[in-house]
């Protein structure tokens, strides 16, 4: 089967139709919902009548501040359903993970990236890093003591063969067969 391009031209008008159906479902999505709330606090907000006593509107408060009571334990109860749902949804991905198996690891791909690119790509443009650690370097003149260089000639075993070879005739036995 060969797929055929569309037009652009077609494409447009494909679009320009899907984009004025979600508009009219965005609209009427909207107007239910506005219908839905005015229904909602007619039915649970009555119209307020505040020709009356005293008496009559602590009362009516007193209706008012039992009703968010009950509202806001109804809410309170709600949440933490919520929150407990949450959390055993939580295990119940980790169990599904645990019976899966093992995690597969994705193949890393080798970068070829100097040290100093790797870095800014890391710390971003701002920060200038150098990873020229010879530059930082001080400069140090070594400076060679007589000490140090008699404790060399003493330790060196090959310059010192004469007197370790001990029996003074042993060493020229062993240099007149080789």
């Amino acid at each position: 089967m060969s797929e055929k391009k569309m037009s652009s031209s077609r494409k447009h008008h494909l679009k320009s139709l899907m984009l004025s159906i979600a508009k009219g479902l965005l609209d009427k999505e909207t107007k239910e919902r506005e219908e839905e709330r005015v229904r909602y606090m007619a039915e649970n907000c009555p119209p307020l009548s505040l020709h009356g006593s005293m008496q009559e509107l602590q009362e009516l408060c007193r209706e008012l501040h039992h009703k968010i009571d009950t509202v806001d334990e109804q809410r309170y109860d709600l949440e933490s359903k919520v929150v407990k749902c949450d959390k055993e949804i939580e295990d119940l991905k980790i169990k599904v993970q645990d019976l899966k198996g093992k995690f597969k690891k994705p193949p890393l791909r080798k970068v070829r990236m100097s040290a100093d690119a790797m870095l800014q790509a890391l710390l971003g443009s701002k920060h200038k890093v150098n990873l020229d650690l010879r530059a930082n370097l001080k400069q140090v003149k070594k400076e060679v003591k007589e000490e140090d260089k008699d404790l060399r000639d003493v330790g060196d075993w090959r310059k010192n063969i004469e007197d370790k070879a001990g029996m003074d005739g042993r060493k020229k036995m062993f240099e007149s067969e080789a």
